[in-house]
């Protein structure tokens, strides 16, 4: 057993500014103030005045530490998974790109392997397929050559293959066959989401009804009001705002999305439809210079200066090199939002989204202690996966 005293604990509607946990057996058992803490029990953890906030939840990153998930080995599974549990991440949903489908099986292999490892590895909760149903106006750093539109044969067969390791797929819903995919893919319990598409509001009203519950990296790589013929069409950006039960998932780094578009997206969005990501490449963690989006044998070279990932002529942004802290800091100190809410949108709200809310997410009785300490700075101190102090 543990006990952790005099933490600001963040909960989901607020903060208890003198509060404790204790935690047995990786499940936390009690949270509450001090006052309530007559006799802590077990290993006592000091938490002078910091935050203890529920571990950081990533549904979308491609890797960090050096490695990409789709260089398919063992070591860039957990080399990337490890570099992000130190920033926080306990749970992680490792993402794939657009690629052949033996590259893909390769990775679905290696995963599956890393899923069963424990001791010093965040959760990985399952893959995220990035691809490669796109539309190729949007196509972003997705490989061309693999691009094409949904054939059932073709993803039913990786989904045969990953056997339960996929649990979310981004597509382009206005896809000829993306709609008799997205109601296959809800029936197997995958959440769809909406990427690298140029959707327009209809076509994601009709998404929406065959089971797209999310927008992919918000604002990126998706459509937007256009006039045609004089009139104006709306895109995927405004089914964001329009739809209230479409969550939307945001790289929080302050440079994809500029401070006032984070606070016009926390003006106009229910903030519990809005998660954090990082969509991180292998720079992530790393400090700047000279690096690969996507896999090491046919991947992109970039340059990773000043937070961000760009092209090697600096024309434009290349990836991400964020780290979850890094977007929980964003959106305290340069979005504005308290940091119970930031942290929300980084632990809670995707949980939930992904079925895993009834034990990952937030600080309550009978959920796993994964938890993780941090300053007024969002400067991590300490990381606990399941109550085993990981990151110190």
């Amino acid at each position: 057993m543990k006990t952790f005293v005099n933490a600001r604990v963040l909960l989901p509607d607020g903060v208890i500014r003198q509060g404790y946990l204790t935690e047995e057996g990786g499940i936390i058992q009690k949270v509450g103030s001090m006052a309530e803490c007559q006799n802590p029990q077990g290993e006592i953890i000091d938490c002078k005045g910091m935050y203890l906030s529920p571990g950081f939840v990533d549904l979308h990153s491609h890797g960090g530490g050096g490695h990409d998930y789709m260089d398919g080995g063992l070591e860039d599974i957990t080399g990337a998974a490890k570099m992000h549990l130190s920033h926080g991440a306990t749970s992680l949903m490792p993402t794939t790109l657009t690629s052949s489908d033996d590259e893909l099986f390769g990775v679905m292999d290696v995963f599956k392997e890393a899923q069963k490892m424990t001791g010093d590895m965040p959760h990985l909760l399952g893959l995220h397929l990035e691809g490669p149903y796109f539309a190729p106006a949007e196509k972003g750093a997705q490989d061309a050559r693999y691009i094409s539109s949904p054939k059932p044969e073709h993803y039913r067969k990786i989904v045969e293959y990953a056997d339960g390791a996929i649990l979310r797929w981004s597509l382009a819903p206005e896809l000829p066959g993306a709609l008799e995919m997205a109601d296959w893919l809800t029936q197997k319990g995958i959440l769809v989401s909406a990427a690298h598409t140029t959707a327009t509001l209809d076509e994601m009203k009709e998404g929406f009804r065959h089971g797209v519950r999310l927008l992919t990296h918000f604002y990126s790589a998706m459509s937007t009001i256009v006039r045609k013929n004089g009139f104006r069409v709306l895109g995927a950006v405004e089914s964001g705002y329009l739809l209230d039960d479409m969550y939307v998932e945001i790289i929080a780094d302050g440079m994809h999305l500029p401070p006032d578009l984070l606070k016009l997206i926390l003006k106009c969005k229910d903030h519990d439809k809005i998660i954090l990501c990082t969509d991180s490449m292998r720079a992530a963690g790393l400090p700047d210079g000279p690096s690969i989006l996507g896999s090491r044998s046919g991947g992109q070279e970039v340059i990773s200066e000043g937070g961000i990932a760009l092209m090697p002529d600096r024309s434009c942004f290349a990836g991400s090199v964020a780290t979850t802290d890094r977007l929980v800091r964003v959106m305290v100190y340069e979005a504005g939002l308290p940091v119970w809410e930031a942290v929300k949108m980084m632990t809670l709200n995707p949980a939930k989204l992904v079925g895993f809310g009834d034990t990952k997410g937030s600080l309550e009785a009978g959920k796993d202690a994964d938890l993780v300490l941090f300053d007024d700075m969002i400067a991590i101190q300490s990381v606990y996966v399941k109550g085993n102090q990981i990151i110190h």
